[in-house]
């Protein structure tokens, strides 16, 4: 175990966790609802600092990010847990091992070992990914800081639940962040997920202010989430308050874990979705889980010449130069 950052003692032995925006107030011997953070005798610890259940080497594109690196690899690492329920969840066997089994697994693994891994692997980043990394947050902060030493970038694949205590600690270690904004409703982060929007919407606008860059994913589920009248204030958020060139993945969901009630995401329902996202001005939606069907293709927002042309998760053609349109020099916002 390893001591926690961002809490406060309370009286009675209980601490206060100020990680995640859930704030909880654990009592002596209790975890948070993460179920990796325990109260130890008045202090709280990380239960899976450095034990690592997932690592892989991933395209970035992977995360989903289009505008960041495109066409390099990514470190990707994980540890057990997460601070949502979420009832797709698409890694629950890992993520909501520790609510679901009442267990934590994984490697031993010290930060340094992950950046000489990433460097040797030929990854331009580290990525924290497939669970939630907020909940590792000190373990992403310390292999952060040595990644960068080292040249490497940081991105954090993440629902967003981060307080302003963690943006402020974690965000000038972060370089990119892929962040889920499943839905624009109350009840859906309350129902599906138990959680809440508004403080994702404020942490968006959080690591924005903070120089991370950001795209954003919402996977649609049918009759969830996916109503136009909701997605037309969603897409009004982002091209208001993140701007147009925030880049918007629209997913296709599948049936998993205990959301198997519903069908896949109908391809009129995405192409809708698409559809709305530009008519909100939004410069670049692209389609996930639907490779081939034209909806990856990075264009100028400027002259709309090709700029990346992709399959899946994999890069056929980037004709950027300099980070901008050869055709008529318009810079592509992102990190290149």
């Amino acid at each position: 175990m390893k001591e926690a950052f961002l809490y406060e003692r309370q009286e009675e032995k209980k601490v206060r966790c100020f990680l995640c925006a859930h704030y909880c107030l654990i009592g002596l011997d209790k975890k948070g609802r993460c179920r990796v953070r325990q109260n130890v005798n008045g202090s709280l610890y990380s239960l899976v600092y450095g034990k690592l259940i997932a690592q892989h080497v991933d395209p970035i594109e992977k995360k989903p990010l289009f505008h960041f690196l495109p066409g390099s690899l990514s470190y990707s690492i994980a540890t057990a847990g997460c601070n949502f329920r979420c009832r797709h969840c698409q890694n629950a066997d890992i993520a909501q091992m520790p609510r679901d089994q009442d267990r934590i697994i994984g490697r031993e693994v010290a930060p340094r070992a992950v950046v000489a891994e990433a460097r040797a692997s030929g990854c331009l980043s580290v990525s924290y990914t497939y669970t939630e990394p907020t909940i590792f947050g000190e373990y992403v902060f310390d292999v952060a800081e040595l990644a960068h030493r080292e040249g490497l970038k940081n991105v954090a694949v993440t629902n967003g639940y981060l307080s302003p205590e963690a943006i402020a600690r974690l965000g000038p270690v972060l370089d990119a962040a892929n962040v889920d904004l499943k839905a624009f409703s109350e009840g859906f982060y309350h129902d599906i997920c138990g959680a809440k929007l508004a403080p994702v919407l404020e942490a968006l606008k959080g690591l924005r202010a903070a120089g991370v860059w950001l795209e954003v994913t919402t996977l649609l589920i049918p009759g969830l989430n996916d109503s136009p009248a909701e997605l037309k204030e969603l897409t009004g958020w982002l091209a208001a308050e993140l701007g147009p060139e925030v880049p918007w993945h629209v997913s296709r969901f599948h049936p998993t874990y205990r959301l198997t009630d519903r069908p896949p995401t109908p391809l009129e329902s995405l192409q809708q979705a698409f559809e709305i996202g530009l008519e909100a001005g939004l410069k670049h939606v692209y389609l996930g889980n639907v490779p081939g069907r034209g909806g990856e293709t990075t264009s100028c927002a400027a002259c709309g010449a090709l700029l990346i042309d992709r399959w899946g998760f994999s890069v056929s053609k980037n004709r950027l130069r300099g980070g901008a349109c050869p055709d008529c020099g318009r810079p592509l916002a992102g990190v290149f």
